[in-house]
């Protein structure tokens, strides 16, 4: 499943349309790497999990490295679903995973109070963030400083379109009166953080939905050749270069706040040590430094690990 659903499995309906890319597929927890091989749990071993798309498998290596800096054992699970590595976290077979507050919180939300739940979070992080620490602690979770890395929703136009009609914000779309295509799911009609939100928030013309998928090869290939103006995909997307495309700013804050944040059981992680020592690495990310670490293992085939390692280096982030 493309990495783009990260939050729209997990919260359909309620949160970001692009929900699903952390909560999608299904796998056993068996799959693992870095640290210690045997993957086994013990006196200052933590295992770190990964959803399977390369964003998440960076994130756990970063925390994987400042963690090993800390003087800890490591060892990373990777595995496609929330639905199968959240419960896992909840039970300590999974110590620390990498999270984003808005997709989060309103997974615990529907999890604890059904798929019709009113939203608890909002384009605030401090909002979100209480709201989420309110769900996850319960549960035996504690929910970190979140910080300036952030992966949620995002419109990008071609740079030419730009340029032509003087565009750097969702708001100067509007304004330009210009009637756009958008490239998107099928289901951005109904979700108030894509087509309704677009029209009500920003007075932006929606002439059609193109129904590709999100974020994928032919949206953006459709938005480069002119035949879409705009397409639906994420402030993390390390391909825009690729097609020309960039980014418009959500200056009114449609989006919920997705902050990137560490996640911990709070009985086997729950330590200062251990808050300390990510805190270090969520303070220095920034959402930029994410979508370029994610150029390096999409677009130029770096493995994951070695991404990571060289990150925490040059930030002076491990010895």
């Amino acid at each position: 499943m493309s990495k783009i659903y990260r939050a729209a499995a997990a919260v359909a309906g309620v949160a970001a349309l692009t929900a699903g890319l952390t909560a999608c597929g299904g796998d056993s927890l068996e799959k693992s790497s870095g640290g210690d091989s045997s993957g086994k749990p013990g006196k200052g071993s933590l295992v770190i999990g990964s959803a399977s798309f390369s964003e998440s498998k960076i994130l756990a290596e970063l925390y994987a490295g400042v963690l090993k800096d800390a003087g800890y054992s490591t060892s990373i699970k990777t595995v496609d679903a929330r639905e199968l590595y959240e419960p896992a976290l909840e039970k300590g077979q999974m110590d620390v995973v990498p999270e984003y507050a808005a997709t989060l919180a309103e997974f615990l939300n529907q999890k604890k109070n059904g798929s019709n739940a009113a939203p608890v979070a909002s384009s605030d992080v401090d909002e979100t963030v209480t709201a989420l620490k309110k769900l996850a602690e319960p549960r035996g979770l504690k929910v970190l400083d979140p910080g300036k890395a952030v992966d949620q929703n995002a419109f990008a136009v071609s740079g030419d379109f730009a340029k032509k009609h003087d565009l750097k914000t969702l708001s100067d779309l509007g304004k330009s009166k210009q009637k756009v295509t958008l490239a998107a799911g099928d289901e951005c009609p109904k979700r108030p953080f894509c087509q309704p939100g677009l029209e009500k928030k920003y007075g932006i013309d929606i002439a059609g939905i193109d129904p590709l998928d999100i974020g994928s090869v032919q949206a953006k290939q459709a938005v480069k050749d002119g035949k879409d103006q705009m397409v639906l995909t994420t402030t993390t997307d390390s391909t825009l270069d690729q097609f020309g495309l960039v980014l418009l700013d959500d200056d009114k804050n449609l989006q919920n706040a997705d902050n990137v944040l560490p996640v911990v059981n709070a009985k086997s992680a729950g330590s200062q040590k251990i808050a300390d020592s990510l805190n270090k690495l969520t303070k220095v990310l920034t959402t930029a430094d994410l979508r370029e670490l994610n150029k390096k293992v999409d677009a130029e085939r770096l493995k994951p690990t070695d991404v990571a390692a060289d990150y925490l280096r040059d930030k002076g982030l491990v010895k």
